[in-house]
């Protein structure tokens, strides 16, 4: 027995590296030191602050790296139902590079790490296209990553997809919200649905992607990439002071909005936050998945009485839950003070990001760290 009866073709491997070389090549410029096919990724962090187009990063006086590591995660299992494989990476680059862009970084450049049972050259350079053009869309260069086949631990035409970003920002500009006061404002920016959270449960109560979803199936609905909010926020920074920012990821508004606020002796959120219920319009895909969880829950009336939207607010404990598992319409929230809210929301609103200012901040009250809805 040889290695290709064992599962694995080496010649399929380098048929897809082959491809991943065009798609990087598309994302790097004069601080990538070396391309695809060596041990490592090389960038040089002098060359890109030398070469940098604005003149902020070569005044820099203490550069900080800043990093973060993300996969698509289940959302992954509809690109693959549907044969559609070429966005997916896109939400892998948007979930690492909105992370770090949190703190006032730049991203810098990105790896991925591509696993599956049986390789696929065509599909897998599907996925890393996606990668490229997320990077390609945050200024990134894509350094390079990691091809697995693993036979007999995944399945046939499964994939699994994650990678890494590093950015850079200048220390006296990181944003840790330790700026942050009871009397600021939270101003939300658009998600464009789901982005990559919550899919376990979205998988169980929309079990066809077939289904009619204003005028395409559900499951191209559900693919929509997660939104990239790198380049309006760098330039927002350029035209506001942003005292704190949440990338609304797992866990919704009520982990994610607190980690924008500095800590509080005991370790927690410092403060609390009051969100207006009705200040965004809620998309109508999470008032499909609400509809969905009702049924699956036995409120068979409530499901079928239309208006998913509505049940949300109708139905407290399905309304905490949407809440606290998905971004429900609110991908980023930014924490600002109120004389600099009406620009930033005019700013984003022209770059083709509506935003809303959608809470306050306020002191803590029993529990610190609260979100509370009104």
């Amino acid at each position: 027995m040889d290695y290709k009866q064992a599962g694995v073709n080496i010649e399929e491997g380098y048929r897809a590296v082959e491809k991943y070389r065009e798609l990087a090549a598309a994302t790097v410029h004069g601080a990538v030191l070396n391309g695809l096919g060596s041990f490592a990724g090389m960038f040089s962090l002098g060359g890109f602050v030398r070469a940098g187009d604005d003149p902020a990063y070569r005044q820099m006086e203490d550069p900080v790296l800043v990093s973060g590591t993300d996969g698509v995660g289940t959302k992954l299992d509809i690109a693959f139902r549907l044969k559609k494989y070429d966005t997916v990476g896109i939400d892998c680059v948007a979930m690492c590079a909105n992370d770090i862009l949190c703190h006032g970084a730049r991203p810098l450049f990105f790896l991925d790490y591509l696993a599956c049972g049986t390789l696929d050259a065509d599909a897998a350079a599907l996925l890393v296209k996606g990668v490229a053009t997320g990077c390609r869309e945050t200024g990134m260069a894509l350094l390079g990553g990691e091809t697995a086949e693993m036979p007999g631990f995944y399945g046939d035409g499964v994939y699994d997809l994650a990678g890494f970003a590093v950015g850079i920002v200048d220390r006296k500009k990181i944003i840790d919200g330790s700026g942050i006061r009871p009397g600021n404002v939270l101003v939300g920016l658009a998600s464009s649905g789901p982005h990559s959270n919550g899919f376990s449960l979205i998988r169980r109560v929309i079990p066809g992607l077939d289904e009619d979803f204003g005028g395409m199936p559900i499951g191209h609905a559900l693919l929509e990439p997660t939104r990239l909010y790198v380049k309006p926020v760098l330039g927002l920074l350029e035209e506001v002071n942003i005292l704190g920012m949440a990338h609304i990821t797992g866990g919704g508004f009520y982990e994610n909005i607190p980690r924008l606020f500095p800590r509080s002796a005991s370790g927690g959120a410092a403060f609390d936050a009051v969100i207006a219920r009705n200040s965004w319009t809620i998309p109508p895909i999470f008032g499909r998945i609400a509809q969905g969880i009702a049924a699956s829950g036995g409120k068979h009336d409530a499901a079928a009485s239309g208006g998913g939207v509505e049940l949300i607010t109708r139905d407290a404990a399905l309304g905490e839950q949407m809440f606290n598992t998905f971004n429900m319409g609110i991908g980023l929230v930014l924490g600002l003070s109120p004389e600099d809210s009406r620009k930033a929301i005019e700013y984003l609103d022209a770059r083709g990001f509506p935003a809303w200012e959608i809470g306050r901040v306020e002191s803590a009250g029993d529990k610190a760290g609260e979100v509370r809805f009104v």
